[in-house]
Order: structure tokens, then sequence, then C-alpha cells
């Protein structure tokens, strides 16, 4: 047994830093170590007690004979990343702690974040104008307008809670800062006097925070309460990771991108099974991409369902790093460190993963996905066959058209958006579309008039660089100038539709399709009348939007009429490789970062804004923003039955995910949310968006699965979000449901098929649920953030057997389900029994796998989740 960690010491232009010395404590396995597990070690390697410290080295090393393991290890990251309707909902939790805390005899001002947290403000911005010159400051104008009283209580955190740290409204997107500004790779902590070198780790409260992976920092994205505990010194504990190789051969063909790689790992990913385990690139073909195309396939990670998708550290990484203005000091460490470590890729290491698959870069062509979701990837020649049949069925135009919403296509493309950190952080990917824009407007081409084009950009320092090589103007003149810094369109802030297609939709019953360069395309996530949308690169999303129809087969058909008549097609505009590399290598000037990101947060705007500067959070009773929400408390007074009889509050399909669950879209004036904001006094005509509300819990309550795709097999013919009260039949919202049954004592549950939670990772799914008053999720497999979610509400997931899938179960109103959750069942992955009694008589039992993956599961169920834990500890200390 190592008594006494290893240590070693590193000495360069960086000066001297002492570090654990990971190779001595592996041995002759290091070699054998996926690289993930290898920075897994040296964390577990720095825990204070010498034991657990101990404990986690051999559970690392004992995991690479099985490739599989159910020990434990616990994980203490450097830093957590959020963003502003994550962070927002996690503040309103921590100002009704400080006020629970102060109620039960404590100090409030000690509540503060044991580990610093980063929060981006990229989640808000709408698209409300786009494809004109003053866009961006008249979207920027409108989300101060509508979110300044959330970002007053932003600028309140930053002024009162220690280690918090807000990036303003038009820094860019959470993802992208974290590559530009905030990774570090390895950093420097100075303990007792002495400097140490560590990598720099993270959780972030987005799911796409592993697309840190591509610079080689580890991190991954969990939910908003799980990030709580960590925040507030609980353990992030987890079972030793199963890891997937993918083994990359070759390099990408000419003319084909990251995107297309990405979509391509996302379909083979997903149809291995991923299901939380840890992804790891390796093989030749690592080489030949750069960070910013590592960056589009590890952003992915949540969509081919992953953890992470981690890269080695490279000289792709240390270019990357002095692109983006890291200075020559920081990079000889990282360089220094990660072969000191073992951590440097090694294009011929074979380490022992649970599963390997490898893809052949070279053999690799144009892909996109949808119309639905991520992972149903199309080739080009698809999309006609696939596309057709969902836009069909309008009625034909008038026979004397009346306005331009009669020459809008049955199968038109409504929004055609290059968005999202997945593509926009990828500077290449916007030369290529900024190059194909330049040819198409050499050949007069242009979007026709029913299609709502827009460039939300990740990074401020993207317009220099694109304004610098003169795409900035082409890419305006189609319409693609930048319309906001931030998530935008790919998270449903995509503004109103034109109003020509609004008309068509409404006249005709057209059914139009979005295309975009974003990470999901569930339906209904980018717009709420909006279906279908495919997933693309940049420079496709310009050429859909060109030629204005989603039948459209894009390496055959006609695009748009050129100057002389002719029939203009991709391959007239579709930029070399040679082209897009000349352009990128005069693109980059590694001052721009810090520039464009100092200009961007000295915003007057915000700088201007007033906030509170109390140790606790005076809450307005008027407010419709912020509300103190009821499940923040010390827990229950006593424990839950271990045996409990419940009614189903509604019984659910596959694919339900957090979109269908908790809503982030605009908010209907008649919907349940909509006429309680209007009778609280707000704007009827600007009721904001969902995502702006999370830190309202009644308004969020009212939202809950009123996506208009969701069915509750319960009452199938009833309006999205609606349920049967089981004792007297009426159908009624489920929010006033749940209500009737915890006026009745009657505990509820929800039933769910496949992929339960899949999507963002946006805890009001989970709190929301809560607030419904569910014990149990029973489904057939859960994603693993809402899972984690859950179990920090308190609420305890149940995997059910193939044979009690919902259609199969068939359930009817007065069915009710006992859950057999003793004490000693809660093991990790332990069973518990569970007994359908049937309204007409019958009985049926299963057993069902708790999905507690650690005793802290366990002990987060036992205490009615992280809220009542953290204030239990804060008080006792």
């Amino acid at each position: 047994m190592i008594h006494q960690r290893p240590i070693d010491i590193l000495t360069g232009t960086f000066g001297t830093v002492r570090h654990i010395d990971v190779r001595t404590a592996a041995g002759g396995d290091l070699s054998r170590m996926p690289l993930c597990h290898r920075v897994l070690l040296e964390n577990v390697l720095r825990q204070p007690d010498a034991d657990v410290a101990e404990a986690g080295r051999r559970a690392l090393l004992d995991w690479l004979d099985p490739g599989r393991s159910e020990a434990e290890i616990p994980f203490a990251p450097s830093r957590i990343l959020m963003h502003d309707t994550t962070c927002g909902p996690a503040l309103v939790d921590i100002a009704a702690m400080r006020d629970a805390l102060a109620e039960a005899g404590g100090d409030p001002a000690r509540l503060n974040p044991a580990c610093p947290v980063a929060t981006s403000t990229d989640h808000s911005v709408a698209v409300d104008v786009s494809a004109r010159p003053d866009a961006l400051r008249h979207n920027m104008t409108r989300e101060m307008e509508r979110n300044a009283e959330r970002y007053r209580f932003m600028k309140w955190a930053a002024n009162t809670v220690r280690g918090f740290r807000v990036f303003p409204p038009g820094t860019g997107i959470m993802h992208t800062i974290n590559m530009e500004r905030l990774a570090t790779v390895v950093s420097v902590e100075e303990r007792d006097g002495v400097r140490w070198a560590v990598p720099d780790t993270l959780v972030g409260t987005d799911s796409h925070t592993p697309m840190i992976n591509s610079l080689g920092v580890l991190g991954w994205g969990v939910g908003g309460i799980e990030a709580e505990a960590v925040m507030f010194g609980v353990p992030l504990a987890l079972r030793v990771p199963e890891v997937i190789g993918v083994r990359l051969e070759g390099r990408l063909a000419k003319g084909c991108l990251a995107t297309d790689l990405a979509l391509v790992v996302t379909e083979r990913l997903r149809k291995l099974g991923v299901a939380g385990e840890f992804v790891e690139f390796f093989g030749p073909g690592v080489a030949s991409l750069s960070v910013g195309e590592r960056s589009v396939v590890a952003n992915m990670a949540p969509e081919y369902g992953a953890s992470t998708g981690f890269f080695p550290i490279d000289r792709r990484t240390l270019v990357y790093l002095r692109d983006t203005g890291r200075d020559r000091t920081q990079c000889d460490l990282v360089a220094a460190y990660a072969q000191a470590i073992g951590l440097w890729y090694e294009p011929e290491a074979m380490p022992r993963y649970t599963e390997t698959i490898a893809i052949d870069l070279p053999s690799l062509g144009p892909s996109l996905a949808g119309p639905r979701r991520p992972h149903d990837r199309l080739a080009p020649e698809q999309v006609p066959a696939v596309m057709a049949p969902l836009t069909a069925g309008a009625k034909p135009p008038a026979t004397e058209p009346r306005d331009g919403a009669d020459d809008v296509p049955d199968d038109a493309v409504a929004i055609a958006a290059i968005t999202s950190c997945t593509n926009t952080t990828d500077l290449g990917l916007l030369i290529a579309a900024g190059l194909l824009a330049r040819k198409a407007r050499k050949f007069g081409l242009r979007p026709p008039a029913w299609v709502k084009t827009s460039l939300t950009a990740g990074s401020p320092a993207t317009e220099r660089r694109l304004a610098r090589v003169g795409l900035l103007d082409d890419l305006e003149t189609l319409g693609f100038g930048i319309a906001a810094y931030g998530c935008a369109t790919c998270i449903g802030n995509s503004g109103p539709l034109l109003p020509v297609v609004a008309e068509a939709m409404e006249r005709r019953g057209i059914k139009p399709t979005v295309v975009l360069s974003g990470n999901r395309n569930f339906p209904g996530r980018v717009h709420p009348q909006l279906t279908s949308a495919l997933l693309m690169s940049p420079p496709l999303v310009i050429a859909w939007a060109l030629n204005g129809r989603a039948v459209l087969d894009v390496t055959r058909d006609s695009l748009g009429t050129g100057p002389n008549g002719e029939a203009i097609h991709l391959a007239d505009i579709w930029p070399t490789s040679e082209e897009v590399e000349a352009v990128l290598a005069r693109a980059i000037d590694p001052d721009d970062v810090a520039a464009s990101y100092e200009t961007a947060e000295s915003s007057p705007a915000w700088r201007e804004l007033p906030a509170p500067d109390t140790e606790r959070f005076p809450w307005d009773a008027d407010s419709t923003y912020l509300r103190r929400p009821p499940f923040v408390n010390f827990g229950p007074s006593e424990p839950s039955a271990p045996v409990f009889r419940a009614h189903p509050l509604m019984v659910l399909e596959d694919d339900i995910t957090t979109d269908h669950i908790s809503p982030a879209s605009a908010i209907p004036a008649g919907s349940d949310a909509g006429r309680h904001l209007i009778a609280q006094g707000a704007n009827p005509r600007d009721l904001n968006v969902y995502a702006s509300r999370r830190g309202n819990w009644e308004v969020m309550l009212r939202g809950l699965f009123t996506n208009r795709t969701v069915v509750n097999s319960l009452c199938p013919d009833s309006p999205p979000g609606h349920t049967v009260f089981a004792p007297t039949g009426e159908v009624l919202p489920v929010w006033i449901a749940a209500e009737r049954y915890a006026q009745a004592g009657l505990p509820t549950v929800l039933i769910a098929g496949e992929r339960y939670g899949m999507g963002s990772s946006r805890d009001w799914a989970a709190k929301g649920t809560h607030l419904l008053g569910v014990r149990a999720v029973l489904a057939q497999s859960f994603e693993r953030i809402h899972r984690s979610n859950l179990v920090g509400m308190g609420i305890l997931p149940l995997r059910m057997p193939s044979a009690w899938r919902p259609d199969a179960l068939k359930l009817v109103p007065g069915d009710e389900v006992e859950v057999h959750a003793e004490p000693q069942a809660l093991a990790p992955r332990g069973s518990i029994r569970v007994v359908l009694r049937r309204a007409s008589g019958t009985v049926e039992s299963c057993e069902a796998t708790a999905l507690l993956d650690t005793e802290l599961d366990i002990a987060l169920i036992r205490a009615g989740g992280v809220i009542p834990m953290i204030l239990q500890r804060a008080l006792a200390a």
C-alpha cells in the first residue's frame, strides 16, 4: 500500500512546481489506463484522507482487468461553470437557503461556495430581429429590458456571495468562454507556500460542458442540483466510469467537416447503447483534428449518451492556447506537466477500454441529422424521402394570392440559423460558411423572403476574425449578420416567425422546417410551433436557406439561379479545404480574445445596472421572476413511509426529454403559466421565455409537461399537460391534479419509457417533478443527468423490467403502484419490489432496479435531497 503519496518536481519557464507523481502511483499499469482515468487518479490522490486516496487509487487500478467496476471514488473539481438560466434557480436556492439558515438561528453570510463558480449570461438573448444592420444592438437592448430583474439578482450574488463570478450579456456562450478564457489545462495552486501543478477540472450545469474535453480538460455536465451540492462541499461521488474508446484513423476527406464527424460519432455511439459512460478518442487520426474540430465532437457528448468526449493534450492544444492569447509560460507548463504524468498524446497508444469502436475518417461524407433526434443521421440524398411526408397536407394557395403568405411553399424552411456552441466555436466552420456566402453572393443568390436567417456567435472574438478577412460582409449580405452572442435559436430563443410564414401556417396549415447548426432538434425545441428540424454544418445551413425548401437533396438540386439564368448547385459554391485553411490562417490574431472580451465585459448597460448588496436577498412580493421556493427547507420532519401506494400522475412514452418536462421556449399568453403572469401584471404581449422565469416556481409549475408533443396515456385525447384525477375521474391540468392528490394525502409516481429525461441538464425538470409531489419515477431507462437531478430532489428513480413498458401495461385511472422502498433495500443498484394493483382487482408484481449509483445517492434520498443536506450541514457548522 502507498502510505505516502508520490510527489515529483517540474522546473521551467513557469518556475518550480510540485505535482502528484501519477506514473509512480500507477506503476506499470499507467500505459493501460485511459487518459481520463489518469486525471481521476491524480484527483483522488489529492484527497486529504490518505485512506480514501489509497482506496481510490486501488479502485482505478482494479478496474483495468474487467473494464468495469462498482467501486466508488470521490471527485473534487477545481471549479464550477454555470449559465444564467441554471445559475438563476441555484441562486434562488442560495438566497432561500440563507433565509432558512437565518430563521433557524444560523449565520446566512457563512453560506458561500467552497468551489469557485463562473457564470455566463448566454441563455436569455432571443433573435427578436435578424438580417438587418441593427439586429445585434436591438436584441441586446431587448435582452436587458426583459431580464433586468434577473440580472440585478445575479449582480447581487456577484457582490455578496464569495467565489461567484458573472460574465455579463454579450460575452458569449459559456462553453466558448470556457475554451477561450477560463480553461488553463494545467493550473498552479499554492498551498502552505508551495506551488502545485494540477489538472484543470470542472463540472458545468449544462450538458454540453464536455466541449472542454477537446483541450484535454476533464469536465462534464451535471444538473443544477448536483452542482449546488459540489458548490457547498457535498462530495461528488461516482462509480469508476466505464470508458468507451473511439479509435480515429486517417484524416477527414476534402469537403468533410467537423460537424459531419460529430454526427457520425453520435449515430455510432447511440447504436452502441452508450448511457453515461466516459468516451475517449485515441489513435493516429486524432492528430489530424484541430482543437476547434475536436470541440464540435466533444460538445455532442450528451447527444451520443456519454458523460465525456475526451481528447488528449498534444501540440494542437498548444496551438489553440497560443491562438487564444495564452502566454508561453502557460503553454510550457501544459506541455511539461502533460508529458510528466502521462497525459500527452501518443498516436500508437492502446489503453484498456470497456469497449472500442473505430471510425475511418477518410470514408466520411456530408451528414445531417433529424428531423427529431440528433442521432438520426441522414445522408443528403435521404432528406427528400424523409421530409416530404412531414411537410405534406397543406391546403393549396388561394386562386388569387392576396399577399406573400400564399407564395410560401408547403415545405418552407422557416428558420435557418447558424447557432450553438457546437459549431460556432470552431472558427474553421464559420470560415467555410463565410466563403460559401461569398461565392453565393457573386452569383447573386439570396434566401427567399420566408426564411428567417441569423448568426448567433459563440464569442465576440468571432466578429473581429470574420471582419479581418472580409467574410462578415458576405454573411451579412445573405442575412447571416451577427444577431447575438449567445445560444439563442439552439435553445428555443428563436424569436417570432416571419409574418408570412405565421400566416401561411394559420391559413393553409403548412408545416415548416428549421435548419440549424445546433445540437438538438427535439420537436418544439427551436420554436413551439415547429416540430421538424435538421441539424447540419454552418455552410449547409446557408445552402438550405438559399433554396428555402426542406425537401431538398442539397448535393443535386439547384440552390437558385445565377445572373444568366443558369442553375447554381452546391458544388459551384462549396469552398475547398485549401481555401478554408488559407483564410483561417489570416483570420487569427492571438490578441483578439482578450480585446473583445474586455470590451464586452465593460458593458455600460451592465455596469450601470443597480443591485442589492445585503447578505440576505430582499425578495419583492410583486416580482414575477423571483419567488422564494417552497422546496428550500431542512427536509421532512419524519421519514417517509418505506412502503407506499401511489397513483400514476402521468404515463408517458419513450424519449421524454427535459424540454418536454420543463419547457424553455416562449410562454404563450393563453397557457396556464401565461394567464398566471398576466394576472400578476405581466405584459401579455411579451411574457418572455420559460427559461427566464426559472426563479418563479409558480410559473414553472404551470408549464410542466405542456410541450405540444407530450401524450399522457391516461387521457391521450386531452391537451398536453393534463391528467386524470383518479378519485373523481376529472381531467385537470397536471399541476392542479397534483395539488388535489397532495390535499388528499395520496402519493403519486410518474411512469415512462426509454431514455427518460434526455436532453438539457435543466434542474427544473426534477424540481418541477418534486413540486408535483412525485415520490418515484418508474421508467425503462434514464438519461444520466436527469437521474442525478431526481435523486438530488429526493425522488427515487426506478428502472423497470422490459415487460413493464408503459404501452404494455395499459394503465387506466384508478390503477395504483405500490413501491417497497425499505431502508435495507436501498443499496446501489439494489432491487426494489413494485406491485401493480389494478382498479379491476388484479395484482401483478416485479423487481425494479433502484438507480442509486453511490452511497451518497442513498444518503440524499434519505435526507430528502441536496438542499436539506446542505442546510443541515451548514447549521451544524
